[in-house]
């Protein structure tokens, strides 16, 4: 298991091969899909109170490096979290989207040194 998850961090962005899990992909058209779902060990961050997973957030799709020949596009649940102790839904703060693109960070900053963006 730990090789498959070696590859995949050489493929994919690494914060998504540690803190979520592929739960389908699909192929259309020369088109990539995969989704991801945040997982559901609690956060490290969170430490006071009683932390449980409160569902999910709007999915997300953000286009990463193309694959194979074909264009990659990564679709992203990000999970709520509610401190019961506060009443408070909490969620992780990910930096996965660079700011006003629908592309990954280590996307755009390979488009800029090509001068594609």
């Amino acid at each position: 298991m730990d090789s498959y998850l070696d590859i995949l961090k050489l493929v994919l962005p690494e914060l998504l091969v540690t803190h979520f899990d592929i739960v389908k992909h699909e192929t259309k058209d020369k088109v990539l899909h995969l989704y991801f779902e945040e997982k559901k060990d609690t956060p490290k961050e969170f430490t006071s109170g009683i932390i449980i997973s409160h569902g999910f957030h709007k999915e997300v799709m953000i286009q990463d490096f193309p694959l194979r020949g074909k264009n990659v596009y990564l679709h992203i649940k990000r999970r709520r979290w509610l401190n019961k102790t506060r009443g408070e839904v909490l969620q992780r703060d990910w930096d996965l989207v660079a700011q006003e693109t629908r592309m990954t960070v280590e996307f755009v900053a390979f488009l800029k040194v090509l001068g594609q963006y």
